[in-house]
C-alpha cells in the first residue's frame, strides 16, 4: 500500500489520514523530483512548419472529401 505525503519541520505528514497500529514498521522512500531539465518540446507548428502549405495540385474539396479521394467512398 502506498501513502503520499510531505515533510514539514522534519516530520513526515501524510496527505490523507491513515490509522496504523502502534509499533507497526513502516518504510519511507523519497520520490524523485520530476525532470524539468532540457529544452522544451517543440509546438505542433514548430514540428510541421516545413511542410505546411507545401501540398500542391489537390482538389479544392479534399479536406471535406478526403475519404472519397483516398478510399473511393461517395463524396459528401
Amino acid at each position: 500500500m502506498t501513502y503520499r505525503g510531505h515533510v514539514k519541520n522534519g516530520v513526515v505528514l501524510l496527505d490523507e489520514p491513515a490509522a496504523f497500529p502502534e509499533g507497526v514498521s513502516v518504510e519511507v522512500a523519497i520520490a524523485p523530483e520530476p525532470e524539468t531539465e532540457g529544452p522544451p518540446l517543440p509546438t505542433l507548428y514548430e514540428s510541421l512548419k516545413d511542410v505546411i502549405g507545401k501540398a500542391e495540385g489537390l482538389p479544392a474539396d479534399f479536406a471535406k472529401n478526403h475519404d472519397h479521394y483516398l478510399y473511393g467512398i461517395p463524396k459528401k
